[in-house]
């Protein structure tokens, strides 16, 4: 009874060492860890809100040169996408180390699914890189929303996006729209950007919901907001504040269409698909068996011709026989 009252402890004492397994491996390339611990955040309400699982920071040192490392793991891709606007410094340059990365003289900011990743001090190589995502579990890899599409590009200042899914994160990067009026219950989510006017910066905020009659309904609330012009299109609602140059925000909502894309998925043809690779493997079995046939015949036939040799005056393999017939 003692042993079995033990055992049941044993998920209990290992639950605290699977929960702090680190992220980061012990070496990155030439680099080796030599200290790491849990991120400090700052806006932890947001962060809850993205859905953080799990952070990591960690210092990697190499001779003189040293970097930090910082991981942060959340729920899904898009909510990685909404962590990546959100830290992305904001006089960073696009990266080609991801298809979500920017980076500046010493730093490097990426996304590899659902894992939000830092390099600071120094910059890694795609083999250092691809060592530090080969350690990565649970690695989501969902597609992208398709809303940042319908943002517009021009007079947008560089790196101003912002990716909103709740109140916490409309609260910080959008506070003139009240989250009742927003209505993420509905499911709703949004890409919010400042723009460069003739008379001063106007902030645009794209609300995607489920359906254009969701999307219809909020409309006349975003209306009813002081100093704000809205156009909808399709599930799109667009609210531009004005601040008082309204020909700017009306050209900047004439830029907001929605374009509905079907799209499906299809099955990617491999080498087993293709009756030719089929037919040939099949050859090569039928060889392969031949060949094994032939050689076993032939070391059983040797190892029958030197057992006779050996047995000299009697008949080898000699076979018993019953004579029924007499």
């Amino acid at each position: 009874m003692k042993l079995s009252f033990a055992f049941l402890f044993l998920p209990v004492v290992f639950l605290p060492v699977v929960a702090s397994a680190a992220i980061w491996p012990e070496a990155i390339g030439p680099f080796h860890r030599t200290s790491a611990g849990p991120v400090k955040l700052a806006d932890k309400a947001v962060w809850d809100e993205y859905g953080l699982k799990d952070s990591e920071t960690a210092t990697y040192e190499n001779g003189t040169v040293r970097f930090t490392a910082t991981a942060y793991h959340l729920q899904d891709s898009t909510s990685c996408m909404g962590a990546f606007d959100w830290q992305r410094p904001a006089k960073s340059t696009p990266a080609k180390a991801a298809n979500l990365a920017a980076e500046t003289s010493d730093s490097l900011l990426l996304v590899h699914g659902n894992y939000l990743l830092s390099f600071e001090g120094h910059k890694p190589t795609t083999e250092e890189l691809g060592a530090a995502i080969q350690s990565l579990l649970n690695v989501d890899t969902t597609s992208l929303p398709a809303l940042p599409g319908f943002f517009p590009s021009q007079n947008l200042v560089p790196n101003s996006e912002r990716y909103i899914i709740g109140p916490a994160g409309l609260e910080k990067f959008a506070p003139g729209i009240p989250p009742s009026v927003a209505g993420f219950h509905f499911g709703a989510e949004a890409q919010t950007g400042t723009f460069h006017g003739p008379k001063g910066d106007i902030t645009l905020a794209i609300f995607n919901y489920p359906t254009p009659q969701i999307a219809m309904q909020k409309a006349g609330e975003f209306e009813k907001l002081a100093g704000s012009m809205v156009k909808r299109s399709g599930p799109l609602v667009a609210v531009a504040q004005s601040s008082g140059d309204a020909d700017f925000a009306e050209k900047l909502l004439s830029g907001v269409r929605y374009r509905a894309a079907v799209t499906r998925d299809e099955y990617v043809p491999t080498r087993r698909d293709n009756i030719g690779n089929l037919l040939l493997n099949a050859f090569i079995l039928i060889g392969i068996l031949l060949a094994f046939s032939v050689v076993s015949g032939l070391a059983l036939g040797g190892y029958r011709a030197l057992a006779r040799r050996g047995r000299k005056g009697e008949e080898g393999d000699a076979l018993i026989t019953l004579r029924l017939g007499q």
